[in-house]
C-alpha cells in the first residue's frame, strides 16, 4: 500500500489533504476551505507530501530484517524507547520532513529535534572561529546602551566604542569631494544642479560612461570597472615611484576582508598530505585568525617583538616556519603594515628582511596595507612591499604577492560603502584566470565601492575647484589622528604597570599591562581570562569598551589590550580621564 502510495501522485495529493485537515470534525471540505485551513496550519499540501514520502520511506524501510530486530524488540526500556522514536524523529528531521502523527514522538524533545540545523550538524569551523572585535565584550556594550536608554541608572551616561576601527562612528565627518562624487553618480540629474563643482561633474560623467547604461545600478564587470582599475594602477605607480602596475592585476572588491578571504581561500590546499599553513603576526587582527579556522587551515603564529616597538625579527620567522613543518605545510606569509593591533610601522630593511625570508621559503607574501596613509611618526615613513622587492632586483622581484588597500581607514574612513582592491602580483597565469573564475562567480563588488576607490586613488588635483577644501579636510582629520595618537601615548604611559610602544600608525594603541596576582585569581573564579576580566570591570564601570589583547594574539605570560585612537579629541580625553580614575582604583583594589 505504501509503495502505491508513493508511486501514485494524485492518491499522495488526497492523502496530503487528508494530512493538512486532520483533526478536524469531518473531512467533506470544499477547496477553499482547505486553502484557508492549509494558511491557517502553515502546511501547504507541497510540505504534507514530502512528509508523507518521508513516512511511507521510513517505514518501508522498516520491513527489512536488520531494522525491524530493532524495531520488535520487546526488552528495551522506557528510556531505550524514548531514544529510539527520538532517532526516528532526527532521521525525518534530516531529511527536511517532520512525522505528521504525534504518537511516535510523543516522548522527543520539541526544542532540540524539530530542526534540520543543529549545532551538530553545521560546519564545526563555524563554530570554533572568533572575532574578537565584535566579541562577548562588544555585545555587553550594547547591551548597555539599551539599559541606559531604558533610564537604569550607570556610573556614566554613555557608552564610548574604542573597540573598532569605524571612523564615522566616532565623529569623523566624511570628506565633502568623495560624498559629492557619490551624490553625482547615485542620482544623475544633479549634475544640473549648480551646487556641486565642475570637477566632480566630470569625474562623475566618466564614472557613469563606464557603467553600463549609464547607470549605477547596472553590473560591473566581475573584477570592477576597467576604468576605475585603470586609476589604480595609475595610483600605484605612483605611490612606487614609477614601478610598473597592470590594471588586469587589479581586481576591486567589497572592502579588504573580501579580498583577503578570496585569496587565502584560493590558497586552502594541501600538499603532499600537510595541511595549508598560513603565517600571521601575534599580535594579528582576528580577521585572519576567523578566517584560518573557518577554512580549516592551520595558523602559523610568530611574535612580534615588543621590545622593538613591534618590529619583526628573521630570526623569529625562522623558528616560527620550522616548528610548523612538524605539522603543516607553511605557504603564505601575512605581513600588516602599518600595524593593527600594534600601531607599529615597518622599517625598509624590515621589509626587505621579510621579503628574503619569504622567497627563501617558497611563500606568498599577503601585505595587508590599509593605513598607508596613517603614518604620524615623523620618523617612520610607509614603504610598499611591491615597491621594495622591486627596488631589491634579481629574482626578490619575481616574489609572488598580493597587497590590499581600502576605503574604510586612511582619511577617508569610509568603512560601511566597502570599497578595496587588491593586487595580484607575479602570480602564476593560469591560477590568476582561476581567481578570476572564482570572483566572477561573485558578480562584482558594490558599484558605491568602487567609486569610493575612485576617489581615494584619483583625488583632486591643484587647479581643480575641489582641491583647497580637499587638503584642508584630509589635512584636519590625519593631524586631529596625530594629535590623538600621542595624548593616548602619553596617557596611558604615566600608568602603574602599564609599557606602551609609541603609536607610530594606523589607528591603534596596543598597550601592556600588568594584573595583579588577586585580579588574576579573581578572573580566575569568573572563568575568564586576566585581561578580559579588565576589559569587562573597565566597561562596567566607566562605559568604555576596549577588546582584550588574548583576542589577537599576545606573548604568554603577557596581557594587552587594544583601543582605537578616534574618539574626537575632547570625547578622547575625558575617556583617559575616566580610565586613569578606573585604572587606580582597579590596582588599589586587587593590590
Amino acid at each position: 500500500m505504501s509503495r502505491q502510495l508513493l508511486r501514485n501522485p494524485s492518491t499522495l495529493q488526497r492523502a496530503a489533504t487528508v494530512v493538512v485537515t486532520s483533526g478536524l470534525p469531518h473531512l467533506e471540505l470544499s477547496g477553499a476551505r482547505i486553502c484557508q485551513l492549509q494558511q491557517q496550519c502553515k502546511l501547504p499540501s507541497s510540505v504534507a507530501i514530502r512528509r508523507w514520502k518521508s513516512l511511507l520511506h521510513n517505514n518501508n524501510s522498516a520491513q527489512k530484517p536488520a531494522t525491524a530486530t530493532v524495531a520488535t524488540t520487546t526488552t528495551a526500556t522506557t528510556t531505550t524507547t524514548a531514544t529510539r522514536r527520538s532517532s526516528q524523529a532526527e532521521a525525518l528531521n534530516a531529511r527536511g520532513s517532520h512525522s505528521p502523527f504525534n504518537a511516535p514522538v510523543r516522548n522527543m524533545s520539541t526544542v532540540s529535534n524539530d530542526k534540520v540545523l543543529t549545532m551538530d550538524s553545521i560546519n564545526a569551523n563555524y563554530v570554533a572561529m572568533e572575532y574578537a572585535v565584535r566579541g562577548p565584550i562588544v555585545i555587553r556594550a550594547g547591551e548597555i546602551e539599551k539599559e541606559l536608554l531604558k533610564g537604569v541608572k550607570k556610573p556614566f551616561d554613555r557608552v564610548i566604542r574604542a573597540n573598532i576601527g569605524d571612523c564615522h562612528a566616532m565623529g569623523q565627518k566624511p570628506l565633502t569631494y568623495l560624498r559629492q562624487l557619490l551624490a553625482l553618480t547615485m542620482e544623475p540629474r544633479l549634475l544640473e544642479s549648480p551646487d556641486y563643482p565642475d570637477d566632480m561633474k566630470e569625474r562623475a560623467c566618466e564614472i557613469l560612461a563606464a557603467c553600463a547604461g549609464g547607470s549605477m545600478g547596472s553590473y560591473t564587470d566581475s573584477a570592477g570597472m576597467e576604468f576605475v582599475r585603470r586609476q589604480v594602477a595609475a595610483f600605484i605607480e605612483d605611490r612606487d615611484k614609477g614601478v610598473p602596475a597592470d590594471y588586469q592585476n587589479i581586481y576591486l572588491t567589497g572592502g579588504a576582508s573580501p579580498a583577503i578571504k578570496s585569496i587565502l581561500t584560493l590558497l586552502n590546499c594541501q600538499i603532499d598530505g600537510s595541511a595549508p599553513g598560513v603565517m600571521v603576526p601575534i599580535p594579528q587582527y582576528p580577521l585572519y585568525s576567523a578566517t584560518i579556522t573557518e577554512l580549516g587551515m592551520c595558523r602559523v603564529d610568530y611574535f612580534l617583538d615588543e621590545d622593538k616597538c613591534w618590529g619583526l625579527d628573521r630570526k623569529e620567522l625562522q623558528r616560527s616556519y620550522d616548528e610548523a613543518k612538524k605539522r603543516c605545510c607553511p605557504r603564505v606569509l601575512v605581513v600588516i603594515n602599518p600595524g593593527n593591533p600594534t600601531g607599529q610601522v615597518l622599517t625598509r630593511d624590515n621589509i626587505e628582511e621579510i621579503i628574503k625570508f619569504a622567497y627563501d621559503n617558497n611563500l606568498v607574501i599577503l601585505a595587508d596595507e590599509v593605513y598607508q596613509a596613517n603614518v604620524y611618526d615623523n620618523n617612520s615613513k610607509f614603504y610598499s612591499f611591491k615597491r621594495i622587492m622591486n627596488e631589491m632586483g634579481g629574482p626578490h622581484r619575481q616574489q609572488e604577492l598580493v597587497s590590499f588597500l581600502s576605503v574604510s581607514k586612511g582619511y577617508l574612513g569610509e568603512c560601511g560603502i566597502r570599497g578595496g582592491y587588491m593586487e595580484v602580483v607575479n602570480v602564476c597565469p593560469e591560477v590568476k584566470a582561476v581567481l578570476t573564475k572564482s570572483i566572477t562567480a561573485q558578480l562584482c563588488s558594490t558599484t558605491a565601492g568602487q567609486v569610493a576607490m575612485s576617489a581615494l586613488v584619483n583625488p583632486p588635483k591643484p587647479g581643480e575647484s575641489s582641491y583647497a577644501l580637499y587638503e584642508k579636510e584630509k589635512a584636519a582629520v590625519l593631524n586631529a589622528l596625530k594629535e590623538r595618537a600621542e595624548l593616548v601615548y602619553k596617557t596611558l604611559s604615566s600608568f602603574e604597570g602599564y609599557t606602551v610602544n609609541p603609536v607610530q600608525g594606523a589607528m591603534y594603541v596596543f598597550p601592556k599591562i600588568e594584573i595583579p596576582p588577586k585580579a588574576v585569581e579573581a578572573a580566575k573564579a569568573k572563568k575568564m581570562l586576566p585581561d578580559v576580566f579588565y576589559a569587562f570591570e573597565l566597561l562596567e564601570t566607566t562605559g568604555i569598551c576596549i577588546v582584550p589583547g588574548s583576542g589577537f594574539g599576545q606573548l604568554p605570560g603577557t596581557f594587552h589590550f587594544r583601543s582605537t585612537i578616534l574618539p574626537q579629541t575632547d570625547v578622547l580625553t575625558e575617556m583617559m580621564e575616566k580610565f586613569r580614575v578606573f585604572h587606580t582604583d582597579f590596582m588599589k583594589k586587587y593590590k
